[in-house]
């Protein structure tokens, strides 16, 4: 069976997004007679002496005036080897909420560059916001070659440049392909004016990357969707639970709690479409027949006993604003669409709105208007069952919606657990909790190298307690569930760095010992408002 890709294609504003689907469908032989015939129709009333294939994704009438992309627009497609969908977004600014929604479900981000041009800002926005929705792998496209000169310093230059900025988004799965969309140079078939590229075409890479891996296969969680009971003379007695898995393994016998009453029962049966299945995974639609009686219902979860998501109503996160005419601010109340759960929440706090061209943080705005981004802190008005994005999606995302229209205004992404001395039965400030002033010294060498030493030597003048985390330490206890891929390295370095976010959090000096250096961690600490130190110091 054909695995499903999902593509999101993000860029600057004309670097050629919609015509290089169009050039996918077109030489990858898809597209349907009549398809192509509207296309070289509309191409020929706009006086193009070309068929232009952007028209082929671009279906609005305002997009097809302007010659640009405004909607997300999806397009299905298959070849032997794998299923594609892809969503064509815009790349102009004004519909960054446009871009977030189409990404959103993305497992690879195409991102164009016009090699005349090179890295612009718009591109290095999709590539953060990208790397912020959890998508895993990017291809760096850097299309029109043809108007450099097919110039191989030109590509090896934007090449460089990209691969440094993914870094220090976490990112580590970058292939990057010169190309002529228009022309069709290395999307389908290999491009004879590239002799100095070695790579796969775009249509290889994206048949040939390796997705399996993204998928969360231990960490269960199954929302209730629908209760089944069909009172039907063959089954009187039936109930189940309907809804699909977004992560781990279900299979019948599994002991696992529902929450968020916190009864455990065991798994009778798993139902599919066409009757019972052996096990269920992401993202089965399945019905689970549950061996006891509990009281399940709509907006319950069910996870396994010694696995479960965090139960809370106050977390953080950062949220995209996408209504035109309000802002969020603090005090404000919406409702939050959470899994299969809708209940009230209050804005408390707007910690920063995030400059996403720049990565800078504006500690000083006081609300989120179009397009912009931000971390907010919410209270919920019943408990939700949340984990952190970037871990499970399924259980880490959410929609606030304006109760008065009922339309939907922001999106939003789980944060890391909430910090010690954060429940609901305490208003502590944020400067009160960050009051310990303890940090973290992330040190690449072995534990017992110059630089840990003399962190610990300094650490024990000061008076302050130190304490001293090795990476491989944790390789036969936290981490033996990791292998040595590019993905379980990153995971490696989130789980390094949030037990020494919580230390530092506690008033400890954390000193860390870890084979390479981590954006991802430098991340962890910063949205935290946790000290963080490198050494040796990044070069810049």
């Amino acid at each position: 069976m054909s695995t499903l890709l999902r593509i999101a294609t993000a860029g600057s504003v004309d670097d050629g997004k919609s015509t290089l689907i169009g050039r996918l469908l077109f030489d990858s032989k898809v597209l349907m007679q009549d398809q192509l015939a509207a296309v070289e129709q509309t191409s020929k009333a706009r006086g193009d002496d070309f068929t232009d294939l952007s028209l082929l994704t671009d279906g609005l009438r305002a997009e097809r005036e302007q010659g640009i992309t405004i909607d997300v627009a999806y397009r299905y497609f298959a070849t032997p080897r794998r299923k594609f969908i892809i969503a064509d977004t815009p790349g102009h600014v004004q519909y960054t909420r446009n871009m977030v929604t189409g990404t959103s479900t993305a497992q690879l981000a195409v991102v164009l560059v016009d090699a005349r041009h090179g890295l612009m800002e718009q591109s290095r926005r999709h590539a953060f916001l990208a790397s912020l929705l959890g998508v895993r792998h990017l291809v760096l496209a850097v299309n029109k070659m043809d108007l450099v000169g097919w110039d191989a310093g030109r590509f090896g230059a934007i090449k460089d440049e990209f691969h440094d900025f993914a870094a220090r988004l976490g990112v580590h799965d970058v292939m990057t392909i010169p190309m002529s969309a228009l022309h069709g140079d290395n999307v389908v078939v290999p491009s004879p004016h590239t002799p100095w590229y070695h790579g796969p075409t775009l249509l290889t890479h994206l048949e040939e990357v390796f997705i399996a891996g993204d998928r969360n296969l231990i960490d269960m969680r199954f929302p209730v969707q629908y209760v089944i009971r069909p009172q039907a003379r063959d089954h009187p007695d039936h109930r189940s639970y309907g809804g699909t898995v977004l992560s781990g393994v279900l299979r019948p016998g599994d002991e696992v709690v529902v929450l968020p009453s916190g009864k455990t029962t065991r798994i009778q049966a798993i139902d599919g479409p066409s009757g019972p299945v052996p096990e269920a995974f992401p993202p089965m639609a399945v019905s689970v027949e549950l061996a006891d009686d509990v009281d399940v219902s709509r907006g319950d979860l069910i996870a396994r006993t010694a696995n479960r998501p965090r139960v809370c109503r106050r977390f953080d996160a950062v949220v995209c604003w996408m209504a035109d005419e309000q802002h969020l601010a603090a005090g404000r109340q919406y409702l939050v669409k959470h899994t299969t759960k809708t209940t009230r929440a209050e804005v408390e706090s707007l910690a920063y709105r995030l400059d996403v061209n720049t990565l800078h943080r504006d500690r000083t705005a006081t609300a989120l208007r179009l397009n912009e981004l931000g971390r907010v802190a919410l209270r919920t008005r019943e408990p939700l069952l949340v984990d952190e994005y970037t871990r499970i999606p399924g259980t880490g995302s959410f929609i606030l919606i304006d109760p008065d229209t009922n339309g939907t205004v922001a999106a939003g992404m789980v944060l890391p657990s909430m910090r010690p001395g954060e429940s609901d039965a305490s208003d502590t400030s944020g400067a009160a909790r960050r009051s310990a002033s303890g940090a973290t010294v992330w040190c690449v060498g072995a534990p017992a190298t110059p630089p840990q030493a003399l962190a610990a030597d300094l650490l024990g003048e000061s008076g302050r307690p130190a304490f001293i985390l090795d990476e491989a330490a944790l390789d036969d206890g936290l981490n033996a569930d990791l292998g040595t891929s590019a993905a379980d390295g990153e995971e490696r370095h989130r789980r390094l760095a949030h037990i020494a976010r919580f230390l530092a959090e506690s008033g400890q000096a954390v000193i860390v010992s870890a084979r390479t250096a981590s954006p991802l961690a430098r991340r962890i600490h910063e949205d935290a408002g946790v000290t963080f130190l490198e050494f040796p110091p990044p070069v810049s």
